[in-house]
């Protein structure tokens, strides 16, 4: 096809490429302009324009890290076909011209999809609003997923939110580290050990699987630019079987607190109960989806999430910075303190979250 390769993260600049690419997609055949989006760590992402009217998302899906592209794909594929109502937002998968959801080429996998103009993402949010709408979203999200056939979902990333996986990972990862390292981590490693203990009780409850979006921070959901609205979410690769306390949990982390997630001076990491309950609200907004075993539950999402990415923080930083990019030797270990600082003052506020989601979200009766 005549397009140059470029190692993931580095991004195309002759829109020659490009449109190279899009003459293999059901668009109509003309020259489009392009444009980088640089805020995404995984994939290559670019804006396609038409003259100055943004049209389409147009991917480099990395498939080092997604390697299943056809389970991905159809993941995607058949959830946008249920993300179709009045209170959502649709997106649409653009066909290749052979009917296929992706293109292969030598340099990898491409994907098209329609632009959600007037559309703007938050890293964090002081606004109740923003936090009412992030709930309503993400609940019209699960809602309108619940009569998913969840056997036709196949796991994109196996195993992604196992405990049990990350536990034994950080295990190994203390066996083999430098010891210079685990002395410099000690009170991390043992605030883990803690933190494990108390959620291992949440593994063992039988909860219902339901298809999660598995990644919901608050800057993988749009807003409308004019009035706060939320539209729906993006970033569907993480798309897969769950359990509903992980998106509670993912979203409430970057939330509830107003700080960025790589904070390091941990006195601007709050646990904002306005924006929480805001959340919460927006929640209860769509009417009950949840069983009652979820909404007792729900409330430790908020401590396992955050808990569960600063361990792979801490685990990476024990290994050698072998999984995440860092810029500097103990990046790692300074994610991993900024996330348990979270966990830490999300498990102070574990008796009210829990009466405030079991005040205000009610259990389906299905």
């Amino acid at each position: 096809m005549g397009i140059i390769f470029l190692p993931y993260g580095n991004k195309m600049k002759n829109p020659t490429d490009l449109n190279t690419i899009l003459c293999y997609f059901e668009v109509p055949q003309k020259i489009y302009a392009s444009t980088p989006l640089t805020d995404g760590f995984i994939n290559d992402t670019f804006l396609v324009l038409d003259e100055e009217e943004p049209l389409y998302i147009l991917q480099r899906v990395n498939h080092e890290v997604f390697n299943d592209m056809h389970g991905l794909m159809g993941n995607i594929d058949k959830a946008l076909k249920h993300l179709d109502d009045p209170k959502y937002t649709k997106i649409t998968l653009i066909k290749t011209i052979q009917g296929g959801t992706f293109l292969e080429d030598e340099n990898g996998y491409w994907r098209l999809m329609t632009y959600i103009d007037r559309s703007v993402a938050h890293n964090t949010t002081t606004n109740t609003n923003v936090a009412f709408e992030a709930g309503r979203i993400i609940g019209q999200f699960h809602l309108l997923l619940k009569d998913c056939e969840i056997e036709d979902y196949v796991d994109t990333i196996p195993r992604f939110h196992d405990l049990d996986l990350r536990k034994s990972q950080f295990q190994m990862a203390q066996s083999t580290s430098d010891p210079k390292k685990k002395k410099t981590a000690k009170d991390a490693i043992n605030f883990a050990d803690h933190v494990l203990e108390t959620l291992s009780e949440l593994t063992k409850k039988v909860l219902p699987v339901r298809i999660c979006h598995n990644d919901t921070k608050l800057n993988n959901i749009l807003f409308s630019k004019k009035d706060d609205t939320a539209l729906c979410l993006i970033d569907l690769d993480t798309l897969m079987k769950g359990y509903f306390y992980y998106d509670f949990g993912d979203a409430v982390r970057s939330i509830a607190n107003t700080a960025p997630e790589d904070e390091q001076d941990h006195v601007k990491i709050t646990f904002n109960k306005g924006l929480f309950e805001a959340f919460v609200d927006g929640l209860a907004s769509v009417g009950p989806f949840l069983s009652k075993k979820e909404i007792t539950t729900v409330h430790l999402g908020a401590i396992f999430m955050p808990f569960i990415h600063g361990l792979r923080a801490l685990t990476d930083y024990l290994n050698g910075n072998i999984y995440y990019k860092v810029a500097y030797e103990n990046q790692n270990l300074d994610r991993c303190l900024s996330l348990f600082d979270f966990t830490r003052k999300t498990l102070n506020e574990l008796e009210y979250m829990q009466k405030i989601t079991a005040e205000r979200l009610k259990p389906s009766s299905r």
